[in-house]
């Protein structure tokens, strides 16, 4: 039993380490493409439209992918998409340098050049692989590692990985943003694509050994396969077309997803992906550099929003313990709203011009990610219990599809309304979102379904 226990924690330890190779350098892209794409033009329109088209990507192949996923090999499936999303960093990173040593034109003209469409198309696939691979750990490799019978481990593995990703945002931020303070756009693309680079074959190999490790685990064949009884040739050719078995895989997802039972928590989540600017986001990075503000203290403001998130994860288990999991989402999300409420009258108030009121508008975004954060660690919780572990990757990438078709249309309205003088009216909408989010689950929290009272059976004792 002891031999058993220290193989499980190995394996979830080799796990985190391959987790935070991956994570690193994505979410230094994540900083580095939105802060680059700025500094050629004074628009949010290049962004917000590489936004909204690798939204697109998530909407339409996430279900697809997912269940691509579900029928195939897990630890050959996950490297291949390794693989395609590096190459899809370095074509992206090369393009951005391209377009940094060419002569700028107008922000609509950009759209139509060909390295603007190459690196369109490059960051859609780059988005659509990060999301593939982060739903396979999270919502299946780190339940087969650390144990579905083991639910304070399961609960600890959630929490390392959720600091292992808010660890790396803070590290990616703040590492580009000083480079970008220091050197040129070419300078700091060419580090980032480096880093991309030696990450790859590092990541593979602590993947190779976290399989290794867990002894055949995750090799098993998944519940889908085997309850289905179908294996994926049998599943094209009853579906007669490619075409018509993507778009029975789409609304098979669509379907799953609304009959799950925590779906009011799941819509929450939802719509706090309407928030696209009151947040350490691509659209905000642009803003923030076309305002004139130091990609250092931009980079600053998205590390400490990273940090507020693992504060989170510690601040999540008091809350959870104290209230119960369903008060504990609620408290997040009415402390996200109310501290953004504040950060959108400072914006209103005009006086942005000055430091200490950016300073201060900034500060209050800081704050609200815990908030944000903390609803994200106690949703992923709720969302482990309510979905069966057979349809964990479909539901779990069409929720990530219906999170980014809210995001893609906010994305959408960003691209009409491209002005930085516009800004303002973005943040009214973001802040709309998060309290109709807060709306939404004091809801579910006050009038429970009765399924939804058998899942969360401890929380009538609070």
């Amino acid at each position: 039993m002891s031999d058993r226990y220290n193989m499980n924690n190995l394996c979830v330890a080799a796990l985190y380490a391959s987790s935070l190779a991956g994570n690193l350098v994505e979410q230094l892209w994540n900083f580095a493409w939105p802060s680059s794409i700025a500094l050629l033009h004074p628009s949010l329109l290049p962004v917000a439209v590489m936004g909204f088209f690798s939204k697109l990507a998530i909407i339409i192949g996430g279900p697809l992918l997912g269940k691509l996923m579900d029928f195939s090999p897990r630890v050959p499936a996950y490297m291949g998409l390794n693989v395609v999303q590096a190459a899809a960093q370095l074509l992206s990173a090369t393009m951005i340098i391209h377009a940094h040593t060419v002569s700028s034109t107008s922000a609509p003209a950009v759209l139509f050049r060909p390295w603007f469409i190459l690196l369109v198309l490059a960051g859609a696939i780059e988005r659509l692989c990060g999301v593939a691979t982060g739903v396979a750990v999270e919502r299946d490799w780190v339940i087969l590692l650390a144990g579905m019978n083991r639910p304070i481990a399961l609960a600890q593995a959630n929490a390392v990985l959720n600091r292992i990703d808010l660890l790396c945002e803070i590290a990616g931020a703040s590492v580009f943003g000083f480079l970008l303070s220091k050197y040129e756009p070419v300078t700091c693309l060419k580090y980032a694509a480096a880093s991309m680079i030696w990450s790859l074959p590092v990541m593979i190999g602590l993947t190779w050994l976290t399989n290794k490790l867990a002894t055949g685990v995750l090799d098993r064949p998944k519940s889908c396969q085997t309850s289905c009884g179908e294996s994926p040739e049998e599943a094209v050719v009853e579906a007669g077309s490619i075409v018509d078995r993507g778009l029975e895989t789409i609304k098979l997802g669509w379907k799953e997803y609304m009959q799950q039972p925590v779906l009011p928590a799941s819509l929450a989540y939802v719509l706090l992906f309407f928030n696209v600017v009151l947040a350490p986001s691509s659209l905000m990075t642009a803003f923030l550099t076309q305002h004139g503000v130091n990609p250092s203290i931009i980079g600053v403001f998205s590390g400490l929003c990273a940090f507020m998130g693992v504060a989170a994860t510690f601040l999540s288990a008091t809350l959870v313990k104290q209230l119960g999991i369903l008060k504990a989402g609620a408290a997040g999300l009415v402390f996200q709203a109310s501290l953004l409420s504040l950060a959108v009258a400072v914006y209103w108030s005009g006086s942005l011009s000055q430091q200490s009121p950016v300073l201060l508008f900034l500060g209050l975004i800081v704050l609200s990610r815990l908030g944000h954060m903390s609803y994200d660690v106690v949703g992923a919780q709720i969302l482990q219990t309510g979905i069966p572990s057979s349809k964990v990757n479909l539901i779990g990438t069409t929720e990530v599809s219906v999170a980014s078709l809210a995001e893609s249309v906010m994305l959408g309205v960003a691209i009409v309304a491209n002005d930085a003088s516009h800004f303002g009216f973005l943040a009214l909408l973001s802040l709309l979102s998060v309290v109709g989010a807060a709306w939404m689950f004091c809801r579910l929290l006050l009038n429970p379904t009765d399924e939804q009272r058998s899942l969360f059976a401890v929380e009538s004792n609070k």
